[in-house]
């Protein structure tokens, strides 16, 4: 068989620097969804909202044109069209040419946009990126700019000209083809995006928001129109599968000048929840008016006060049997809500802003919600014991269904691992096992841990490369008996019926340090996971916590007193300084330091960043690749290059091709 001569060749020209929107033409899942173009749409929705969030717009405007296009009309202040200071081009085109460009950076008194929900600067410019056409009018000071777009492309230069009779008006319009080539289909999804816009309407009381379907065919043209005035209740109460057990708990708060929580002015939320013991439950939240789908540590407030006002009330009225526990989820379970928060500065997980990491929003909602409910079960104490009874219902079923797994595992359970540190419940869908690097860490851990929920097992150096090992003389390990000991599950392959009965935990987590050596023990116990328990993997019980990597001890600034701030990398560290100078901070007036090891946090530190499910960052890991079957072989694979005995040659081109993407950390 002849040899194939590949060229291998690697050298300066083998580098490629990608430009203006070349990023997101190649590679447009990383800046938004690709099933359909509704996100795409949705930034510059997002950007009419946020006109009227400043409190400029009234009206939002959407058409689904009959060629396919739409197009988005408001009348907030209109994007300025004159020449930026610094890179002297119209500002209207780097708006829509540029990645992180945008009037949404600063924030505070002043700025153009205190709050907003926008992608600071990504959003427009990957609608413009993905489109084949796009065009933009301004009306703004007496004056009509109109600009096109092709791919992405400058193809129509800004023109400029006076505003006559119904011109004269202040406001944005833009009308975007979006290409089909991008999306796997391109057909926007009527029913998401009329949810979409009542949404906007909701949580915009005044605000009229419409959407227009052009005429096609044989179908007439047609207009919907939302304006509520109420808000949230109306959309609530309109939205709810069954009766609600007790009065809808309803209320807004919002940081003023004087405020004394550590809050910016303005920051704050509003709410509507019922509590029903039937049907589906509805949950919506929003930051800024952004649709979070996946939650986040807003959701995670709202959790936090509505428990804590319905505990102590609880607590007071001794109405608690003897035996039973309360958890959140108790409270949240029979739950359904919509909460819009403010908040200054949101920091989002990835670019199309599922969830909300930031930590200090939970502190926010839970501040404002806990009291204003405490306040209401005391004026109400009859219907607040009619709560109480749901609430305890919940807890007493959530522990019958533990028990019952319990009795199901039967006699004959090994001995456990006299350093496991174990957890006071039985309950799968709470209990979680943290996997700790080290005695030291695994101290801080018990210490600062959830007795009832959250069980430790440190780790004592790094554990054996267990890719080719035989099942059978894994027990040999010390450290990977008493892992499988633990959780309860025999080590098993990927075709194996593996009994996953006996497992002890729901969550099975690896803790370890947030350096070079850590990451190796991660990818070791990963190995050990992949390779011999697949199905825990499989079906969704391994994790990786992300503990920080520095800590900001900031100053006082103003009226906010001196604090605390982690940051999990680079990025984070940099956001976390420009919030500081935003809030008036010197450059240099704070102090950074790098965690050599989970070892050098204080209990509190480790359970603030890492510990607590309301506010970490808890990694699922599974399959590389979409399919089941595909999905492991890609994952083996890849394993088998990074820990093979005999692939040397391999990881070695592996580091050849990539070493450059590489921050080495000596």
């Amino acid at each position: 068989m002849p040899s194939i001569k590949q060229n291998n060749s690697y050298g300066e020209a083998s580098i490629r620097v990608l430009k203006g929107l070349e990023p997101v033409k190649q590679r447009p899942g990383m800046y938004t969804r690709t099933d359909n173009p509704l996100h795409i749409i949705q930034e510059v929705i997002d950007n009419a909202a946020d006109e009227a969030l400043a409190g400029i717009g009234q009206r939002i405007a959407v058409t689904l044109h009959a060629d396919g296009s739409v197009s988005v009309d408001d009348d907030g202040r209109g994007i300025p069209f004159g020449l930026h200071p610094e890179e002297r081009v119209p500002v209207l085109e780097i708006v829509y040419t540029r990645l992180h460009a945008g009037g949404k950076f600063d924030k505070g008194a002043g700025s153009a946009y205190s709050f907003s929900g926008g992608l600071h600067g990504v959003g427009v410019s990957v609608t413009n990126a993905l489109s084949k056409r796009l065009a933009v009018t301004v009306w703004r000071e007496g004056q009509v700019a109109t600009l096109a777009f092709g791919g992405g492309d400058v193809i129509e230069p800004l023109a400029l000209r006076k505003a006559t009779g119904s011109e004269r008006r202040h406001g944005t319009r833009v009308q975007a083809w979006p290409d089909p080539k991008y999306f796997e289909s391109a057909e926007l999804p009527r029913h998401d995006l009329v949810h979409l816009l009542r949404s906007k309407a909701v949580l915009m009381p005044g605000v009229t928001v419409t959407l227009t379907v052009e005429k096609t065919g044989r179908h007439e043209e047609e207009t919907t129109t939302w304006k509520y005035e109420k808000g949230l209740r109306d959309y609530l109460m309109q939205s709810l599968a069954a009766d609600p057990l007790i009065p809808l708990f309803e209320g807004e708060q919002f940081a003023t000048a004087n405020e004394t929580e550590n809050f910016a002015e303005g920051e704050g939320a509003s709410w509507c929840v019922a509590f029903t013991d039937e049907g589906n439950t509805l949950r919506e939240s929003y930051v800024n008016l952004i649709p979070t789908v996946a939650g986040g540590t807003h959701e995670s407030g709202l959790k936090d006060g509505l428990f804590g006002a319905i505990k102590g009330f609880i607590d007071l009225h001794s109405l608690l049997p003897k035996g039973v526990k309360l958890m959140p989820d108790d409270v949240f379970s029979r739950a359904s809500f919509v909460l819009s928060a403010k908040v200054l500065d949101p920091q989002f997980q990835g670019q199309i802003k599922e969830r909300l990491n930031s930590r200090d929003a939970l502190r926010l909602v839970s501040a404002y919600v806990k009291p204003a409910l405490e306040l209401w079960l005391n004026q109400h104490v009859e219907l607040g014991k009619k709560l109480a009874e749901l609430v305890i219902r919940q807890a007493q079923t959530r522990q019958r269904a533990s028990q019952k797994v319990e009795k199901k595992r039967g006699s004959g359970v090994a001995v456990l691992p006299g350093k496991l540190t174990d957890c006071e419940s039985r309950d799968l869908l709470h209990n979680e096992v943290f996997l700790v690097e080290g005695d030291s860490a695994g101290g801080s851990a018990k210490m600062g841990r959830n007795k009832e929920t959250q069980a430790v097992l440190p780790l004592r150096g790094k554990v054996l490369n267990t890719w080719e090992v035989e099942r059978d003389r894994l027990f040999a390990n010390t450290e990977i008996h008493d892992i499988a000991v633990a959780i309860g599950v025999d080590p098993h392959g990927p075709h194996d019926k593996a009994d996953l009965s006996g497992l002890r935990y729901g969550k099975v987590c690896i803790l370890s340090d947030a350096d070079v050596d850590g990451s190796h023990i991660q990818v070791l116990l990963l190995t050990l996971f992949f390779r011999h328990f697949p199905k825990l993997v499989e079906a969704g019980n391994i994790y990786i916590a992300r503990p920080p990597l520095y800590r900001i001890d900031a100053p006082a600034r103003g009226k906010r007193p001196a604090a605390k701030l982690y940051a999990l990398d680079e990025g984070e560290l940099e956001a976390a300084l420009d919030k500081l100078r935003k809030e008036g901070a010197r450059d240099g007036s704070w102090s950074i330091s790098r965690f050599k090891g989970l070892g050098e946090m204080n209990a509190d530190q480790l359970w603030e960043t890492t510990l607590n499910p309301e506010t970490r960052r808890l990694l699922p890991v599974g399959w590389l690749g979409a399919g089941k079957e595909s999905g492991f072989e890609t994952t083996a694979a890849v394993l088998t290059k990074l820990m093979g005995k005999g692939e040397a040659a391999s990881r070695r081109e592996l580091m050849e091709l990539h070493g450059d993407s590489v921050e080495v950390d000596v």
